[in-house]
């Protein structure tokens, strides 16, 4: 495992961008997004998802330089068209659309058709926390699981964000609808290494914890087993009527990951008359769950997203792991 500056690998992601003739001033914001993401400690989906994104370019899926319009306004929830952008950049700009629309109604809603993969999703979440304000987000996919009962893939994986605003730091929750999500089964495959538990089946139906067989069978355990499929396949209904854009299954007929619908939802609290008490009572909650009694002796309990800070400062001052093999497929882009 490589350790890599971070302005170096934001140096070299705006060089690939630039040459595939994005504007400057995108691929930096889109290259800094991507490093972020890989210094926060998410990993499978910063750089190791950077040459995906750069195929779909080269595939010409994505159209570096298309900006999300407006197509439909109905007061506090905006209907926008991605045009086939950048991924990154749509979702960037749709969560601080959402975020001006709830510091003018409360609640804003920014629903998006025809979009590229969003790289991480927290991100964005993260982006309404900073304004003081509730995230709720996610986005459809490709089939990529079968519905509870199936052997064929017929929902989305669907990752749904929910990130509240705190002085402790945000809650992030940031979740596949796969107890491992793709990027994760990707990176256990690549590196040979088997999961910690069973994360879904293999070919002839027996559950595994060989990622590379989970991967081949597109048969991953969803979370919650039959509710994970369920709130997969009602994330998946409720973005695309709200966006007017595809659906998992018109995505599977069309076979390609791209054009996909995505709602960014921000709630603002500056808004109500009780912050301080909401923020007084979201403190005490979060200092009641490191209270807990550990089932692991030295392993504390901790809320999602409380190592985010720490892991970012420590990659900024060591550099970001990365994969070899990663990065010499990025430098050869």
């Amino acid at each position: 495992m490589l350790r890599v500056p971070f302005e170096t690998l934001v140096h070299q992601f705006e060089q690939v961008l630039q040459s595939r003739g994005m504007h400057e001033e995108d691929a930096k914001l889109c290259s800094h997004l991507v490093a972020e993401t890989s210094a926060e400690g998410v990993y499978t989906h910063g750089a190791n998802r950077f040459a995906f994104m750069v195929r779909m370019i080269d595939d010409g899926l994505i159209d570096v330089r298309a900006k999300p319009e407006l197509t439909a306004s109905f007061g506090a929830l905006e209907r926008w068209d991605g045009k086939q952008g950048v991924g990154n950049l749509n979702a960037y700009a749709s969560t601080k659309r959402a975020i001006e629309l709830a510091k003018q109604y409360t609640i804003g809603c920014v629903a998006l058709a025809h979009t590229n993969h969003w790289m991480r999703p927290g991100t964005y979440g993260l982006m309404a926390a900073e304004a003081d304000c509730i995230g709720m987000l996610w986005t459809n996919t490709l089939p990529l699981m079968p519905a509870w009962g199936g052997v064929d893939a017929k929902v989305g994986n669907n990752p749904l964000v929910l990130c509240i605003p705190c002085k402790d730091g945000p809650v992030l929750v940031d979740a596949a609808m796969s107890l491992f999500s793709y990027g994760k089964l990707e990176t256990y495959a690549r590196e040979g290494r088997s999961l910690p538990v069973p994360g879904g089946y293999d070919s002839e139906g027996n559950l595994t914890t060989d990622a590379g067989k989970i991967l081949a069978s597109k048969r991953p355990l969803p979370i919650g087993f039959w509710k994970g499929t369920s709130l997969a396949l009602a994330l998946d209904l409720i973005v695309s009527v709200l966006s007017g854009g595809n659906t998992t299954r018109q995505l599977g007929l069309m076979g390609k990951e791209t054009s996909v619908s995505q709602l960014f939802m921000a709630i603002s609290l500056s808004s109500l008359p009780d912050r301080d008490r909401i923020e007084a009572e979201i403190h005490a909650s979060l200092e009641d769950i490191q209270k807990s009694e550990a089932a692991d002796a030295g392993v504390s309990v901790r809320f999602p997203g409380q190592m985010r800070r720490k892991i970012k400062e420590e990659n900024l001052r060591e550099g970001i792991p990365i994969d070899e093999s990663v990065w010499q497929e990025i430098l050869n882009l």
